[in-house]
């Protein structure tokens, strides 16, 4: 892989060639940005120029090149080298990045960083081509980025920044910000892929193997002005169990005696009695997109982009219990060496749902003249349909059907940079404006017949609310003397929660006055170059992160899971520090991080081994660390090399909700991540890639009572080894096997990860 180009961030990309404008360009930039009402966020739109028959094009968006955050990078021919079957893949031997993806297929796989574990979806970001994946209706396992609509092949790079200490951007990324930029066309060409993945299970009752494959194309070209970049997908996946049916103790006489089950203990090392392994999903998943982009000049450019993404799944469950005649047991109470216990139905049921989840969305980008440009990205994502159903037992018709239509977000920015030319002051200055809005709404019938939808009776529960969020900031770059740079900004944001309802069965109607909260968020950065090589860094921001819609109105019982809202929360006010240097070492890049983040009133949605999550505020947290981060091209002929090193201390440090968790780690944070990871080129024909990552002891309960997480429903350490070795049969034809977790090492996130994987694809390029 290559370098992690560090120091990019902050240094100036050359000097902006200088473009005539005519009078008319600029009136149609103007009625451009007046027609969408609104501004400009658009990452992925790069600068294009134009000199005689060459077209110069900045790749890296603006909220990459012009943030002081510490960054990683990595391009899509380096996300070939290793095992991706999703783009999600692509960032997973980046710094501090954990990816919680528990199978191939899985749609909740939320990001965890370096101050964020795996149960705070809302505190990352995901942008694709300026527009915004990340599903911030939730801060949950349950709404991850909608990764879906990008695919491995459209990939040109991936840039990641950590911290809040951009004023371009929300308190949101005060865990990691990821922007993901795929290729513009400038010819035709086009790329397809082929893959085949198979793993085998073996864990309690469960021996079974689950496998699948995945097709996927992308195509582009360029006439004249205009260019288009079209994408599909198509996903078949088997997925191993997510979780195991445990049998509560019931004191009391009679059951029926039962064999088949499995007696361990929990993380915390209480007895417990394993009956059923559930679900396992078999997902199918299309993608649809397509991309037009106008280049008005080589300075102005409009895109609009449109996919849609369906996924169909059902799950199945393994009941273990067999009675004296050899029957299935999946009800009712049981004896287990005399002692009576009762089984829960959902541990045994099957499940299925469809979705449609559609994105729209507009950028535009202009140089209005040699000092001043305008950008603007405009999003709209709709759920159109989501039905989730769930049958009452392993062997009932009816059941209850959940329906999702209509939830979904629109996200709207404008940004103005203004940038003298060389001769000038030397300020960057950004300012611009943005509006987001957020609508949630559940609702959940009984049925006659769980598979059809059509058959549900009565309404059992109904969640709906809307937030919205209005933002105006202001950042400068200002290089004040040779060696010095100063990034100061200033965020503020007006955050509204409305309509809220919450109707259940044992509740009531429930409907919740309208609240508003507004926040002020500094940024400073300042920065030194040691050398031509290092620089020092030194950067301070504070951010809000407002509370989701649906941690404030989702309180619902799904399957085995229940979850409880707060509509009280308040928001979160993060400050985080960092002190970097950056620059060139043995070879290639190198990064040494300082970091410390306090967070007060902190959220997050607490998840017990009965499946019932609850959303809360701690009162204060802390989390201190050093990152080292390491990237080269050929040390020696060939081999490239890479790697990363990150500790963290974190406590909870005030919370009155829970006294017992104060002093104790935060949830789901490991101590100590580590990413190892090399590419071999033997020829022109022949490449291999070893990746190997670690992550230390974390904790599940906020109590740090789970002192034994090597089991199901803890969060385990793990060391695992991945490898792949391709080999290009032509010019346009490559071929690769692989595998992931070599060493079949069993590892949790409360939910159980992947053992041994097999890969197998071929690959076309035109």
């Amino acid at each position: 892989m290559s370098p992690l180009h560090f120091k990019r961030c902050f240094q100036e990309s050359g000097k902006e060639m200088k473009q005539n404008k005519k009078l008319q360009m600029q009136q149609l930039s103007v009625i451009i940005l007046g027609v969408f009402s609104a501004p400009a966020f658009a990452q992925g739109v790069a600068t294009e120029r134009e000199l005689s028959e060459i077209r110069i094009e900045n790749s890296r968006p603006t909220v990459v090149s012009g943030s002081p955050a510490p960054q990683a990078e990595v391009t899509g021919e380096q996300v070939r080298e290793f095992n991706a079957v999703n783009v999600e893949d692509s960032v997973k031997y980046l710094p501090s990045l954990q990816i919680r993806k528990r199978y191939i297929g899985d749609r909740n796989a939320i990001i965890a960083s370096r101050t964020a574990g795996t149960v705070q979806s809302a505190r990352s970001l995901v942008y694709a081509d300026g527009l915004l994946l990340s599903n911030l209706l939730g801060n949950s396992f349950g709404f991850p980025p909608r990764w879906n609509v990008v695919g491995t092949e459209e990939i040109e790079t991936i840039n990641v920044l950590y911290g809040p200490y951009s004023a371009t951007l929300p308190g949101n990324s005060a865990g990691a910000t990821i922007v993901m930029t795929t290729k513009r066309p400038e010819k035709l060409e086009a790329h397809a892929r082929a893959q085949v993945f198979s793993s085998h299970y073996k864990q309690y009752g469960t021996s079974e193997t689950f496998d699948g494959h995945q097709e996927q194309a992308s195509a582009g070209a360029r006439f004249g002005d205009w260019t288009v970049s079209v994408f599909g997908n198509h996903l078949d996946s088997h997925g191993h169990p997510m979780s195991f049916g445990t049998a509560r103790r019931n004191p009391g006489a009679g059951g029926t005696a039962v064999s088949g089950y499995y007696k361990d203990k929990d993380p915390t090392g209480a007895d417990r009695v394993i009956v059923s392994a559930y679900g396992m999903d078999h997902s199918v998943q299309d993608v649809g997109k397509i991309r037009l982009a106008y280049d008005f000049s080589p300075g102005t450019r409009l895109a609009v982009t449109a996919a849609e993404w369906r996924n169909d799944s059902s799950t199945k469950a393994e009941g273990y219990l067999r009675n004296g005649a050899g029957a299935a047991v999946t009800s009712g109470n049981i004896l287990v060496d005399g002692v009576r216990y009762t089984l829960t139905s959902s541990h045994f049921a099957p499940g299925s749902s469809d979705t449609t989840n559609r994105l729209y969305g507009v950028t535009f980008d202009s140089q209005l003249s040699s000092d001043l440009r305008l950008e603007m990205a405009s999003s709209l994502y709709q759920t159109t349909t989501d039905v989730s159903r769930a049958a009452a037992s392993a062997t009932a018709a009816n059941g209850t059907a959940t329906f999702g239509d209509g939830t979904g977000w629109r996200n709207v920015d404008l940004r103005a940079i203004w940038k003298p030319q060389a001769g000038k002051a030397g300020h960057t200055v950004t300012t611009g404006y943005h509006h987001d809005d957020y609508t949630y709404t559940s609702k959940k019938y009984n049925a006659t017949d769980w598979r059809d939808e059509d058959t549900r009776t009565a309404l059992t529960g109904k969640n709906a609310g809307r937030t919205e969020t209005d933002a105006l900031y202001i950042q400068d770059e200002w290089r004040f003397a040779q060696r010095w740079m100063l990034t100061a900004g200033l965020r503020h944001e007006r955050w509204r929660a409305f309509d809220g309802a919450i109707y259940a069965t044992a509740l009531g109607n429930n409907d919740f006055a309208d609240r508003k909260e507004s926040g002020t968020s500094p940024k400073i950065s300042l920065a030194y170059d040691l050398s031509s090589d290092w620089l020092l860094r030194a950067s301070f921001g504070k951010a809000y992160r407002f509370p989701t819609v649906t941690e404030l109105f989702q309180t619902e019982t799904q399957g085995a899971t229940t979850r409880i809202s707060d509509p009280n929360l308040k928001p979160e006010r993060i400050l985080s520090s960092e002190l970097a240097a950056e620059g060139a070492a043995l070879g290639g890049s190198m990064r040494v991080s300082v970091f410390q983040e306090n967070i007060r009133d902190a959220l997050y949605s607490f998840t017990d081994y009965n499946n019932t999550s609850r959303a809360q505020n701690v009162d204060k947290v802390r989390a201190r660390g050093v990152e080292l981060a390491y990237q080269a091209q050929s040390v020696v002929r060939g081999l490239d090399l890479g790697g990363s090193v990150t500790y963290v201390h974190s406590r909870v440090l005030e919370n009155h909700l829970n006294p017992s968790s104060e002093g104790k780690h935060m949830v789901r944070l490991p101590d100590w991540r580590a990413t190892l990871f090399g590419s071999y080129h033997f020829d022109d024909r022949w490449t291999g890639f070893v990746g190997i990552k670690y992550s230390g002891t974390q904790y599940n309960n906020p109590d740090n009572s789970d002192t034994s997480p090597d089991t199901y429903g803890g969060n385990s350490k793990f060391l695992t080894v991945d490898a792949k070795l391709s080999y290009r049969i032509a010019k346009q034809i490559a071929a690769a096997i692989g595998v992931d977790n070599l060493t079949n090492d069993k590892y949790y996130a409360f939910h159980p990860y992947p053992q041994r994987t097999y890969h197998a694809e071929v690959r076309f390029d035109y």
